[in-house]
């Protein structure tokens, strides 16, 4: 385990550092989840970070335009360029006369371009595969990345693992800045394995049949995280956790055989490493982004009173369980997906996508979609467009530096995926639900 991307013995140096000043920071993802806490925490900190660009999908131009005001920044983007008009307008608003308006960029490209400015740290809060191209521009810019769009390594992790240098990434998701932690209390040879803890979602104890009448209702009601629709599906079908096993697997360079997943309802220890001796070293906070958010841009310094700490004068009961497989396919569907390598794990990322979607639709039932998406992953290795890794070096640890990979690869898996997967959806709506169970 010596080619960690997260590695956090190591401080990357950065093409572009602030020694004299606050840490210039790039926010992707501005308006979203994990950047509003960003922003929250750079805001109730100048004298650490100042944010030099801000970039957004476009559907809250107000709230990005609000955010440029109130940071100063330099440059705003956004993905949709018919937001371009409503942006300005925002802008115009808030900025008085003598303001100097910060530059604008719009398309598709926006955020790849922020992603390889003039900065210190590039913050990825993009959701989606989208998010993969910003994520290799800033690594190929020599920027440090705190990372919180896991899709960039689920999809493209050959891609990344070429571009990216030891240290260079900070893992934002609380399960990996937990493992990130925890792995500095030991040396990498002396891990034994990764335990990536998991809420259980809103459904932990029922079984598959009792899933199968689930509704969306239902599954968007995270009895712990509050999260966009996509995510708190992905929470409830364990799919994330799945997701997070693959990422894990990617950042830290351990097989997935020695990676395990625990339900653990209370959501206060976000991961945990064992080590060689027997010792197990546990990351605790209450559920709270902002930790690892702080942790993602102020590496490897922490930020005091980033988020509350555990209030240990008050009694409490944490609580731990074996993951039920049978019930939640998804995480051993996910090992496999991984260990496959190539682009199978982003016909897995996008075929969950649209079977989300057809399930939030109505069109597909609880169980359906991880069914569905396995459906898929077996139709692409059947017929051969889902391309596995080259070799032994991605199936026991890591893909090695260099990959045959490129991101049309990525872009073309994902699109037949996505055309499969509406299309086996479609199918099954049409199927009796008493069929299906």
């Amino acid at each position: 385990m010596t080619d960690s991307l997260a590695h956090p013995h190591l401080r990357f140096e950065p093409a572009s550092g602030d020694p004299d000043g606050p840490r210039s920071i790039v926010i992707l993802g501005s308006t979203g989840s994990i950047g509003t806490q960003a922003i929250d925490i750079v805001r109730r900190n100048p004298d650490r970070f100042r944010v030099t660009a801000l970039s957004a999908a476009g559907g809250r131009t107000d709230l990005l335009a609000e955010q440029a005001h109130q940071l100063r920044v330099a440059t705003v983007a956004v993905a949709r360029e018919d937001a371009l008009p409503a942006l300005r307008a925002a802008l115009a608003e808030r900025y008085g006369a003598g303001e100097p308006l910060p530059e604008i960029l719009a398309g598709p490209d926006a955020a790849t371009e922020l992603a390889a400015s003039e900065c210190h740290t590039v913050l990825n809060g993009i959701t989606g595969s989208i998010g993969l191209a910003p994520t290799l521009a800033a690594l190929k810019a020599g920027r440090v990345l705190a990372l919180a769009n896991k899709e960039s390594l689920i999809v493209g992790g050959p891609l990344v693992k070429a571009v990216a240098k030891p240290g260079q990434i900070v893992p934002v998701d609380s399960e990996h800045s937990a493992l990130f932690q925890a792995l500095a209390g030991g040396e990498r040879a002396e891990v034994r394995k990764l335990v990536v803890t998991a809420s259980g979602g809103p459904f932990r104890g029922r079984t598959k049949r009792e899933l199968a009448e689930v509704t969306p209702e239902q599954a968007l009601a995270h009895p712990t995280w509050s999260m966009g629709p996509v995510v708190t599906i992905n929470s409830a079908t364990l799919v994330n956790k799945g997701l997070e096993v693959i990422e894990a697997h990617l950042l830290f360079d351990v097989p997935f055989d020695r990676i395990e997943v625990v339900v653990h309802p209370q959501s206060y220890i976000h991961s945990m490493v064992e080590f060689t001796d027997g010792s197990t070293l546990a990351q605790a906070s209450p559920p709270d982004m902002r930790m690892p958010i702080a942790l993602g841009i102020g590496w490897p310094e922490r930020v005091p009173d980033a988020a509350p700490g555990v209030d240990w004068t008050t009694a409490r009961t944490w609580e731990f369980f074996p993951l039920d497989a049978s019930a939640f396919p998804s995480v051993p569907l996910a090992c496999h997906v991984g260990d496959l390598g190539g682009t199978a794990p982003a016909v897995f990322n996008a075929a969950n996508e649209e079977c989300v979607a057809a399930f939030l639709e109505g069109g597909l039932p609880f169980t359906g979609i991880v069914d569905t998406v396995a459906d898929v992953v077996a139709e692409g290795l059947a017929s051969g467009v889902v391309m596995k890794s080259q070799g032994g070096a991605e199936r026991s640890g890591t893909p090695a530096r260099g990959t045959s990979l490129t991101v049309a690869d990525v872009l073309e898996a994902e699109t037949w995926a996505r055309a499969r997967a509406r299309e086996l959806a479609a199918r099954a709506a049409r199927t009796p639900s008493e069929a299906r169970a």
